[in-house]
């Protein structure tokens, strides 16, 4: 039978997406990377996924972070990402929230006017900065695994809609890229519920004609997700607006940090844009993300870029969780 300890939680929001960092209660995630704890919790203790993550204590969009211990002695802390289909291998807006969370929390030292900050992610280390006035933390940047176009303008064709052109790119989790206006769409105007019918349409054509495989490791090598954009892609257009839907048809509110690190990549290796240029990322909520080429990489041979992002994340309140004896329903359901 499975154990349900009680938990405790402290939430935040990047750009108005959730992230619940699991603070305590948590039974020990066990593995020698932080690929095998990946495994181990997905394998063992999904069910307190399910008990955070879905209802009545979550809902199908809630997100989640859970901290565990490190692996590579270059990261201050590690963190497995969860959400309402299983475990994500990066997230930028909980990266964001988590570099805020360790110089407040002082899980490393308080240093002006930037604090720096190791996150050992399941795609593999992210130099985090955050910065600190008076005291007080503030904007957040990360620095990106290295990300890479996978594939320039694959052609799906997608039930109901025809041939649509998509982007496969790696921003430490692939997602598809294309413009909404292929779904006749408007990312700032559509309904979301049209919106996320477009973009799993999309994820499961390229996933049907395009299977991706990462080149270094077979774990991370899985769609994520798909990225509707509105076709902005050259930086004097101006603040480009897109929505990500990942996983189980979950919207992210905020302009998804792997996705602007897989939308920055896909511009600089197609031409688009050159290192040190500047782009500005908005979500359906209006929050808003920066995103910059800082330098070239490699990641198993295959050409890559290192992204910095950046983005401000909010506390919104704390609550410990637990499972009342005989009480089914609340091991935790979705509705959508």
């Amino acid at each position: 039978m499975a154990d349900y300890p009680s938990i405790l939680v402290l939430d935040m929001h990047t750009g108005g997406e959730p992230v619940r960092v699991i603070r305590g209660g948590y039974p020990p995630v066990l593995g020698d990377t932080i690929l095998a704890k990946r495994r181990y919790a997905r394998e063992h203790l999904d069910h307190l996924r399910r008990m955070l993550m879905f209802e009545p204590r979550g809902h199908a969009d809630m997100y989640g972070a859970l901290l565990v211990q490190p692996t590579l002695p270059a990261a201050d802390l590690a963190v497995l990402f969860m959400h309402n289909e299983g475990y994500s291998t990066m997230c930028g807006h909980a990266t964001i929230a988590l570099g805020r969370y360790a110089v407040d929390q002082g899980l490393v030292p308080r240093v002006e006017p930037v604090t720096e900050v190791g996150i050992e992610c399941p795609c593999g280390l992210v130099r985090v900065y955050v910065e600190v006035a008076g005291g007080v933390t503030g904007r957040v940047s990360f620095d990106s695994v290295p990300a890479f176009l996978l594939a320039e303008q694959v052609q799906v064709d997608v039930p109901g809609i025809g041939p649509v052109r998509a982007d496969i790119s790696y921003g430490g989790a692939f997602y598809a890229l294309a413009e909404a206006a292929a779904f006749g769409l408007d990312v700032l105007k559509s309904r979301t519920r049209d919106l996320v019918d477009a973009a799993k349409a999309l994820t499961a054509a390229v996933n049907a004609r395009h299977p991706v495989r990462h080149p270094v490791e077979p774990d991370l090598g899985f769609l994520y997700g798909s990225i509707l954009t509105d076709g902005r892609e050259r930086p004097e257009q101006g603040p480009s607006a897109n929505i990500c839907v990942f996983a189980e048809a979950e919207v992210d509110r905020s302009p998804t940090g792997s996705g602007v690190t897989a939308r920055m990549a896909a511009r600089y290796q197609r031409g688009i844009l050159g290192a040190g240029q500047r782009c500005e990322f908005e979500s359906v909520t209006g929050a808003r993300f920066t995103g910059e080429v800082v330098g070239e990489s490699s990641c198993g041979g295959q050409p890559a870029v290192t992204v910095r992002v950046a983005g401000r994340a909010h506390y919104t309140g704390e609550a410990r969780f637990w499972l009342e004896p005989g009480d089914e329903i609340g091991q935790g359901f979705l509705l959508k």
